[in-house]
């Protein structure tokens, strides 16, 4: 039996929490929109107070123990899902801290996993474009700051469905790791390795949500039967686990920040290695080394309506989407993306910025448990007042963009024979960045009715270029790559 030991390892950025009261809305901004929007001192106490009580001494436990068991080839192993975020703040904050993830990197024991860059739902956007933006930018910076290219993803937060499966697979990785729920595996233990349907391609393997909140939530509750939970009583559990491999994955915040420190979650994590090895029929192992060494057992499906994560109690999406306030800001989002196609300036990385999963996050309006736990971590009173303030700083934002953009109110549908072919413009920008997309008989039938020149007078105001583009015989003179040439050419701000 393996044990595949992960962590998510995020830090947000937070929209100011006095954004909306303090009457910045339609202010011009004195300083970069990034921190006219974003509270990075807030950030930066919160980061340096995290680092000092968790990822600096867990850090340094998993150095001394990787060490130690460097001999062993049964010896620990451990994956990390670190987002870009994170490391930006490492970078800045804290550069003691992203050196000691380094040296973890360089043991030959660590895997770091690929995700988002920006921690995002764009999983869940209506093109996989921005998705795949962001996975390049964090195989960037991994690769730049830890010296490490991923091969294995892990989602935002797990969220996955086949959709997604599939896409990732036709990206290169191995391997997929998500949230073992009952309404995927039904009978089916979370235990061994699976394949999407009809995609032999890319391995999934289940977080064992049982084993894995006995430490992240259960460790220090006092009305919990099992408490107190100690290293050899949880290897014990682990050595009684059937299967190939057990998937123990939680935040990484488990070790000192969520737990604190005074609970013993260090000293649980100092022993559990040396505990695990009593037992002849453990072994630990990367998310990467469970794939290439074991084979599927079975297919699993997850239709996109059914999509999973590993949030709360109802583990899937509605903890971001579960009501209006969230589904206007997701819609928000991806309207403004839409209208930034094309166009990489500073305004760009803010809307990323904006796509943080955390700020729907903080809008979840449903009690209870889960509700106790989104209070926990929002920096704001009550979930309304997050509504407020990232509805009110996103709509902000677009005004800011149109201004300095010059976007049009009407964006520009390419069709053919009156159907959409999927290609859309707000901008300039955005329509050379289409171009190559657009079939080349939908921009023939667009340029002889004098389509992209009407709208490029009437929504941007541009007469001069609007003329050109009605000087070119697009049916006659030019073949199909020199139209897309000369359109561009006449486009080009």
């Amino acid at each position: 039996m393996k044990v595949v030991l992960a962590f998510e390892v995020h830090q947000p950025r937070r929209i100011k929490r006095d954004f909306f009261w303090s009457d910045l809305m339609g202010t011009h901004p004195k300083t970069p929109l990034q921190d006219f929007y974003f509270d990075k001192e807030s950030d930066r106490e919160i980061f340096l107070r995290a680092s000092k009580k968790a990822y600096t001494p867990t850090n340094d436990i998993l150095l001394d123990l990787i060490d130690r068991q460097k001999s062993d080839p049964r010896g620990l192993r451990v994956a990390f899902g670190i987002s870009g975020l994170f490391l930006e703040q490492c970078e800045e904050y804290d550069p003691d801290l992203l050196e000691s993830f380094r040296q973890l990197a360089r043991t030959g024991r660590v895997e770091i996993m690929e995700e988002t860059y920006y921690h995002s739902l764009a999983s869940l956007y209506d093109d996989m474009e921005e998705f795949d933006e962001q996975i390049q930018q964090h195989h960037k910076k991994v690769k730049e700051l830890l010296g490490f290219e991923p091969k294995f993803f892990e989602n935002t937060e797990l969220i996955y469905n086949d959709q997604i499966a599939n896409h990732v697979s036709s990206l290169g990785y191995s391997g997929i790791f998500t949230e073992g729920a009952e309404r995927v595996l039904g009978w089916r233990s979370p235990n061994y390795v699976y394949v999407p349907r009809g995609n032999p391609k890319i391995k999934v393997l289940f977080r064992n949500y049982r084993l894995s909140d006995d430490v992240a939530f259960r460790f220090s509750a006092r009305w919990w039967t099992e408490w107190p939970l100690t290293a050899d009583k949880y290897a014990d559990w682990l050595s009684r686990t059937s299967g190939q491999y057990v998937g123990l994955f939680m935040d990484y915040e488990t070790f000192g920040e969520h737990q604190w420190p005074e609970t013993g979650i260090h000293e649980f994590l100092k022993s559990l290695p040396y505990e695990v090895l009593k037992h002849e029929n453990l072994r630990f192992a990367t998310p990467s080394e469970v794939v290439k060494e074991e084979d599927p057992v079975d297919e699993v499906t997850v239709p996109p309506s059914s999509t999973t994560s590993w949030a709360d109690i109802e583990r899937d999406t509605s903890c971001w989407l579960g009501n209006a306030m969230q589904w206007a800001y997701f819609r928000s989002l991806q309207k403004i993306g839409r209208e930034l196609k094309g166009y990489n300036g500073p305004e760009r990385v803010v809307w990323r910025y904006f796509q943080e999963s955390d700020i729907p996050y903080y809008m979840y309006t449903y009690g209870g448990g889960p509700g106790e736990v989104h209070n926990y971590f929002s920096p704001y009173p009550s979930p309304y007042d997050a509504a407020v303030t990232g509805l009110s700083a996103l709509w902000d934002f677009e005004q800011k963009i149109k201004q300095a953009l010059r976007v049009a109110d009407h964006p520009f549908v390419f069709t053919l024979g009156g159907n959409p072919v999927g290609q859309v413009a707000y901008t300039i920008e955005g329509m050379i960045s289409v171009l190559d997309k657009v079939p080349e008989q939908s921009l023939r039938e667009h340029m002889k009715n004098g389509d992209i020149s009407r709208w490029i007078r009437d929504e941007l105001g541009l007469p001069e270029a609007a003329a050109k583009l009605e000087s070119l015989d697009a049916k006659s003179l030019y073949p199909r790559e020199e139209l897309r040439t000369a359109l561009k050419a006449i486009l080009k701000p």
